[in-house]
């Protein structure tokens, strides 16, 4: 596996990490602030910099470049694979009645199964992405799993954009298929929060709003719960996310609140929700968000047996909100974790995607820290 990064801020030049020389058919991967993913004349000079056929295009909450934490900026990863393959295919949600499992199974499709190792998926951030992973996994080998991550938009949730050598789009979904016998590929994903309060149920929601929790108003019983805390809606929230665990499972998934709705009495969380499911508030200590990416790098180091080539780290934005001026050490500590020569990219987004530790049943994740390695 060959690799070359570069990295650029506003109008200053390119910054590599690697001598600047030319890969053959990389997988280019461009993480970049929305804002200057809608310039023509930035687009313009990524394809002029890297003139290559199979780009990949995400707008981020921040991008992680060699370990450290930038904004406002295109960070491009470009991969060489010597000993693997890949193949890239897109679907866009405005194709399929908004309904993003009816995409999902459509984009797997796809995809030809002989050989496939694994799936990397990169979203458009406002779409359903559990309805999304429910399609993709329709038909899919509970031996082959899917890690990526939801697109972001800063903290503004107004739109993201992806594509695949078109120019970025809204609606757009990605799936990467990585090839190969000798292919390593390892993940992890987790959090750093813990429950207080006790459990209660959701009894009446939709997708993923919740309207009533234990027959009572869902914004009520948050507010309740919270206390002092509540002051400062919808941006306290983030602080205290919510634990769902859906009905007929045991490993509960955290959802940040996105919004609340005060005439409504409702929570809009970033991802769904369903009626019946257990719920608990979460919170956490800003070492022990950090605790949990370093939990996440070490799971997903446990069982490898060679080591990982490239890191693709996928955090929350939540994370990043709440961690505020020391979000830098969650990936400090992944670089002291991972091996010197692991090249390490990734973005903040507004939803991770992983199996859970232990299995490739794959989820739609909040506030987490999701790692995956990879390695030929």
């Amino acid at each position: 596996m060959k690799i070359i990064q570069a990295s650029k801020i506003g109008s200053e030049d390119w910054h590599y990490l690697q001598e600047k020389s030319q890969l053959q058919n990389p997988l280019v991967l461009v993480f970049g602030n929305r804002y200057l993913l809608e310039d023509e004349n930035v687009i313009k000079n990524i394809r002029q910099e890297f003139s290559y056929e199979n780009i990949v295009f995400a707008s981020t909450s921040g991008e992680i470049f060699d370990g450290s934490i930038q904004d406002n900026s295109i960070s491009v990863t470009a991969i060489e694979l010597e000993n693997s393959t890949y193949i890239i295919e897109r679907e866009n949600i405005s194709n399929f009645n908004m309904q993003s499992n009816l995409l999902g199974e459509a984009l797997l499709k796809k995809l030809p199964k002989e050989k496939l190792k694994h799936l990397f998926v990169l979203s458009d951030g406002l779409l359903d992405g559990s309805k999304l992973i429910d399609g993709l996994e329709c038909n899919l080998k509970k031996t082959i799993a899917i890690t990526g991550g939801m697109c972001g938009d800063d903290a503004r949730f107004e739109k993201t954009l992806t594509s695949y050598n078109e120019n970025p789009k809204i609606g757009e979904v990605v799936l990467i298929g990585l090839y190969g016998e000798t292919l390593e590929v390892t993940y992890a994903s987790a959090g750093g929060w813990f429950p207080f309060g006790p459990e209660r149920k959701i009894t009446k929601s939709k997708d993923n709003i919740i309207f009533e929790i234990d027959n009572k108003p869902a914004l009520d019983v948050y507010k309740n719960h919270l206390a002092h805390r509540a002051i400062g809606l919808p941006s306290a929230s983030l602080s205290f996310p919510l634990n769902v665990t859906y009905e007929g499972k045991t490993q509960p998934v955290v959802r940040t609140i996105l919004g609340v709705d005060e005439s409504q009495k409702t929570l809009v969380l970033a991802g769904d929700a369903p009626e019946n499911s257990k719920v608990q508030l979460l919170m956490a200590s800003i070492d022990a968000i950090i605790d949990g990416a370093q939990c996440a790098t070490e799971l997903a180091m446990n069982s490898r047996v060679k080591n990982a080539e490239i890191a693709i780290l996928v955090s929350c934005i939540g994370r990043k909100l709440v961690m505020k001026n020391r979000v830098g050490e969650e990936t400090e500590y992944i670089k002291e974790t991972l091996s010197d020569l692991t090249t390490i990219t990734g973005f903040y987004s507004y939803g991770q995607i992983a199996p859970f530790n232990g299995n490739n049943y794959t989820n739609l994740h909040n506030q987490t820290m999701t790692v995956t390695l990879i390695s030929e």
